[in-house]
C-alpha cells in the first residue's frame, strides 16, 4: 500500500490538471480575445512624508457596501477618482509617504455599461466556505506545483496569498497588510514565499557534524606528510560524494535522479508596499472594498514566470463566465489549491462568485484565459492567461438592509491597471494600453 500511494497521488494530480485544462478549453470557446484597451495615465503630482505607522492587529472590516448599495452611489468624478488613486508607499525601514496623482486622458477611456444587479433572491449565498462537496483542486505533484501557472502564486508571511505580476512585484489584497486605518504588525518585516524544488542535503556538507569531522586531530597533525593529507582529503571527498548521491538521488556517473527534491518556499523580503488611498477608511468610505488591492516590490527578482495584468470589461460576456485562481488555503499547508467558478454578478469594480475557498486564499490573483488578438500564420490561436482581479475573500454585504456573505473579488479597471502599471514601471508612458 505504501508503494502505491505516491503513484496514486501522481495520477490524481495529472487528472486534476487535465480536468482544469478541459474546463478552460470549454470556457475559451468562441472568438472572444484580449482587446487592446486605452487606459488613462497616472502621473505623480506631489509626494509628502508621513508619520511612521503604529502597526496594529487585524480587525473585522464589518459590513461592506454591496452591489445593491453601490447602485445608489454616485459615479466618482475625476477629482474624486484622483484622490482614490493617490497612494501610500510603505518602506522596509518603517517610513511611509503619500503620493498625490493626476489622471491624464481619462475622457479617452471607453465607458463600460453594466446590466442592473440581480435581485437579492438570486444572490443568496450557497455556502460560506466549503460545505458538502469540495470544488477545489489540491495540486500535490511537485512538478506541477512548481510550474506555470501555479508557480506564479505566492504566499505572504502574513498568511495571505498573492500572484507574481513581474519578476519583482506581487499583487495581493490590501487587507493582508493594512486594515483600512493602519498597517498590520506582520507588514513590518513582510516576506513573500515562492514555491521551488529544493534538495535535502545531508549534514556532512556545511553542517556542524561535517565541521567536526574536518577538524579531527589526525587530519591536523603536523607530523603527517603532505601526501598522506591529500590522500585523506580525497577519501573524505569521495565519501561525501557517495553520501550526497544517496541523499539527492544523483548518480556519481551523471545520472539525474532527483527523487529527494521536494517543493518548498524560498522567501524574499519586501522592499516597498503600495496601497491606494481608496482603501483607507477616511477616503474610500463605502467604496473601500473596491480598492482592496496592494502591490509589493521585492528586494530581489525571482526566477519564476509571472502573469501579466489584463482588463476584461464584463466577465459574463466570456463563454461560461468563469474565473480561475490559485492560493495557499490554510487547510492544505504547503500545497497550491486551484479552483474555478462562474461569476454570479458583477459591478464596475467587484465580482461576486461562489468559488470554494478557505482562509489563506485572500489576495490570490484572479485570472482568465483568452486568445491573443492575432492568429499565427498557420491559423492557430495562441492562448494567454492574465490577471483581471484580486480575490478579497468572504465579505458581509448589505443587500437591501439584510446582511449576506459572499465571495468577492476586486476587478482591475482601466484606471486601476494604469495605477498598478505605474507602480511596476515607474513610468506612465509604458502604461498607455492594457
Amino acid at each position: 500500500m505504501d508503494r502505491l500511494l505516491p503513484s496514486l497521488l501522481h495520477w490524481m494530480a495529472v487528472l486534476t490538471l487535465v480536468a482544469s485544462a478541459a474546463v478552460e478549453s470549454v470556457a475559451d470557446e468562441g472568438d472572444y480575445s484580449w482587446a487592446r484597451m486605452k487606459v488613462p495615465l497616472v502621473v505623480d503630482r506631489q509626494t509628502v512624508q508621513l508619520q511612521n505607522p503604529r502597526f496594529s492587529n487585524p480587525r473585522d472590516p464589518g459590513t461592506v457596501c454591496g452591489i445593491e448599495c453601490q447602485r445608489n452611489l454616485p459615479e466618482p468624478g475625476p477629482a474624486e477618482l484622483e484622490q482614490l488613486l493617490s497612494y501610500e508607499t510603505f518602506f522596509e525601514n518603517g517610513t511611509r509617504t503619500l503620493t498625490k496623482v493626476v489622471l491624464e486622458g481619462l475622457h479617452n477611456v471607453r465607458n463600460i455599461s453594466f446590466p442592473p444587479p440581480a435581485s437579492p433572491a438570486g444572490l443568496k449565498r450557497k455556502r460560506r466556505q466549503v460545505y458538502g462537496l469540495d470544488g477545489r483542486f489540491v495540486i500535490t505533484d511537485k512538478h506541477y506545483i512548481t510550474s506555470y501557472p501555479f508557480s506564479a502564486s505566492v504566499k505572504l508571511s502574513t498568511g495571505c496569498s498573492g500572484i507574481l505580476v513581474s519578476p519583482r512585484h506581487v499583487l495581493t489584497a490590501a487587507h493582508c497588510v493594512h486594515d483600512g486605518k493602519d498597517y498590520l504588525k506582520g507588514s513590518r518585516r513582510l516576506r513573500v514565499g515562492v514555491m521551488k524544488l529544493r534538495s535535502k542535503r545531508g549534514r556532512g556538507r556545511g553542517g556542524k557534524k561535517g565541521k567536526q569531522q574536518e577538524m579531527r586531530p589526525e587530519v591536523q597533525d603536523d607530523a603527517e606528510s603532505t601526501k598522506e593529507k591529500r590522500e585523506r582529503k580525497k577519501g573524505r571527498k569521495r565519501k561525501n560524494r557517495i553520501r550526497r548521491s544517496a541523499v539527492t538521488g544523483q548518480s556519481m556517473f551523471g545520472g539525474e535522479q532527483q527523487e529527494s527534491k521536494q517543493p518548498g518556499f524560498r522567501w524574499t523580503r519586501v522592499k516597498q508596499t503600495y496601497i491606494p488611498k481608496g482603501w483607507m477608511g477616511e477616503v474610500g468610505n463605502k467604496l473601500a472594498l473596491d480598492y482592496d488591492y496592494a502591490l509589493l516590490k521585492l528586494k530581489r527578482s525571482v526566477r519564476t514566470k509571472h502573469m501579466d495584468l489584463g482588463v476584461v470589461p464584463l466577465i459574463k460576456r466570456i463563454p461560461a463566465a468563469r474565473i480561475h485562481f490559485s492560493g495557499f488555503d490554510n487547510d492544505h499547508p504547503g500545497k497550491v489549491v486551484y479552483r474555478f467558478c462562474s461569476v454570479s454578478d458583477e459591478s464596475k469594480d467587484l465580482m461576486y462568485q461562489y468559488c470554494d475557498a478557505q482562509q489563506g486564499s485572500s489576495g490570490a490573483g484572479v485570472y482568465v484565459r483568452l486568445g491573443e488578438p492575432s492568429r499565427s500564420t498557420k491559423g492557430t490561436r495562441k492562448w494567454r492567461r492574465k490577471v483581471i482581479g484580486v480575490f478579497s475573500g468572504h465579505r458581509w454585504v448589505d443587500v437591501n438592509g439584510t446582511q449576506n456573505d459572499y465571495n468577492v473579488a476586486v476587478r482591475i479597471t482601466p484606471a486601476k491597471f494604469a495605477q498598478i502599471c505605474h507602480w511596476i514601471h515607474g513610468d506612465s508612458s509604458q502604461c498607455k494600453l492594457a
